[in-house]
C-alpha cells in the first residue's frame, strides 16, 4: 500500500517538473522575440511629418533669366580687297542701311566698263543674227550661239555690278555696334568679320521653365522681369520652346520687353515673373527644402507605408508666412524635421506635429 503512495507521489513529481521545464524554456523565446521586435523599432529614424493640402492660388512661376538681344548679328565681308574706310565706331549705334565700312575697287570699274563692251558687241552680234535668220542666211544653230554669248555677257555684268556694291558693306538694320574687327588697311576675304551690330529693341528676358509648368504658358501673356538694378520691366510672351533641353529637361521662354532707348543692354541677371492661372499649390517653410544629387529644389515627403520620397518643386510665391510650391500632389505628408538625415526609399518612423496648419 505504502508503495503504491511513493509510485503516485513519483509520478507527480516528474509531471510538475516536465510542465514547469516547459514554462521556464518557453519564456526567453518569447521575451527574445519582443526585445527584437522593440530593437527594430527603435533602429528606424524617427522624423517630423506634417500632413497638408493643396489650396488654390493664383500664382506666378518665378525664374532666374538673364537678358538677351533681340537679334545679334555677325557682318562679314562679302568681297575680297582692301580696306579703304571704316565707319562704324565699337559702341555706337548704327542706323538701319548705315555704312560700316568701304572695300577699295582697285580695278573693278575697269572691268565693269570691259564687260559693258563686251555686252554691248554681243548685242549687235545677236541682233545681226536674228536678221540674216530671216532672210534663211543664218542657221537657227548660230542664232541660238549668238544668244548664249549675249547672256553670258549680260551675266558679267551684273556679276561685276554685284561685286562692287559689296564693296560698301551695311548694317542688317538699326542697332548697337557690339564689336569691330576690321580696320583701314586690312584686307579681308570673302566670309571675314567685319563689325557685330545686336538689336536691342525690343530686348529679351530669357528663362527656362519646367516641364510641369510649360502647360500653364501661352505666346501673348503678360509677365515682368526685374533687374538687377531693381527696375521692373513689363513685357509679353513671344516665344515658348517646344523641345526640352536634354540636360536640364526645361523649355526656352522669351518675355519681350520694349527697350527704345537701348538702356537695357544683353547679359544682365534679371528674375522673371510670369503670372498663371490658380493652381493647386502648398505653404511651406523654406526650411523644409532640400536637393536632389542632381540639383533639384524640392521636398521629402512620405508615403502610405512610411517610405520617403523626393518630390521636385517649383517655388511660385514668397511672402512673411513662407513659400508657396507647385508641382506636388494634392495631400502630401512633408517631412519637416530630420529630412536631411534620410533618404528617399528609406523606411521611417513618423512623428505628427501638433497644430499643423494647412491640414
Amino acid at each position: 500500500m505504502k508503495t503504491s503512495y511513493y509510485v503516485a507521489a513519483a509520478v507527480a513529481l516528474v509531471a510538475g517538473g516536465w510542465v514547469l521545464s516547459g514554462q521556464f524554456h518557453e519564456a526567453p523565446a518569447t521575451e527574445s522575440g519582443e526585445t527584437a521586435q522593440t530593437a527594430q523599432e527603435v533602429a528606424l529614424p524617427m522624423v517630423r511629418v506634417r500632413e497638408q493640402i493643396a489650396q488654390p492660388r493664383s500664382v506666378e512661376i518665378i525664374l532666374r533669366g538673364r537678358t538677351e538681344a533681340v537679334r545679334h548679328v555677325e557682318v562679314r565681308a562679302e568681297t575680297k580687297g582692301k580696306v579703304i574706310e571704316v565707319l562704324a565706331e565699337k559702341g555706337s549705334i548704327v542706323e538701319d542701311g548705315a555704312l560700316l565700312a568701304r572695300i577699295s575697287d582697285d580695278d573693278r570699274q575697269a572691268r565693269l566698263q570691259q564687260s559693258k563692251a563686251l555686252l554691248a558687241q554681243r548685242e549687235v552680234e545677236y541682233n545681226a543674227a536674228s536678221k540674216l535668220a530671216k532672210q534663211g542666211f543664218k542657221s537657227e544653230t548660230a542664232t541660238a550661239e549668238a544668244m548664249a554669248k549675249l547672256e553670258e555677257a549680260k551675266a558679267m555684268v551684273a556679276s561685276m555690278e554685284n561685286d562692287i556694291a559689296h564693296t560698301a558693306i551695311h548694317a542688317p538694320f538699326r542697332g548697337y555696334v557690339e564689336e569691330r574687327a576690321a580696320e583701314i588697311g586690312d584686307f579681308l576675304n570673302v566670309g571675314d568679320p567685319v563689325a557685330t551690330v545686336v538689336d536691342l529693341d525690343p530686348i529679351l528676358i530669357i528663362g527656362q521653365v519646367t516641364e510641369r509648368d510649360v502647360p500653364h504658358l501661352k505666346v501673348g501673356m503678360a509677365g515682368s522681369a526685374r533687374l538687377i538694378t531693381g527696375d521692373v520691366l513689363q513685357g509679353k510672351i513671344r516665344f515658348i520652346g517646344s523641345t526640352a533641353d536634354e540636360q536640364t529637361r526645361t523649355f526656352r521662354v522669351e518675355l519681350e520687353v520694349p527697350n527704345p532707348d537701348k538702356r537695357i543692354i544683353q547679359g544682365l541677371s534679371t528674375e522673371l515673373r510670369l503670372p498663371v492661372a490658380d493652381l493647386p499649390a502648398h505653404l511651406v517653410s523654406p526650411a523644409i527644402l532640400t536637393l536632389a544629387d542632381n540639383g533639384d529644389i524640392g521636398v521629402k515627403t512620405l508615403n502610405a507605408e512610411n517610405i520617403v520620397e523626393f518630390h521636385p518643386v517649383t517655388i511660385v510665391a514668397d511672402g512673411p508666412d513662407g513659400i508657396w510650391l507647385a508641382g506636388l500632389p494634392e495631400k502630401v505628408t512633408f517631412i519637416t524635421v530630420g529630412q536631411e538625415f534620410v533618404q528617399p526609399g528609406q523606411k521611417v518612423q513618423p512623428v505628427p506635429e501638433t497644430g499643423a496648419s494647412g491640414t
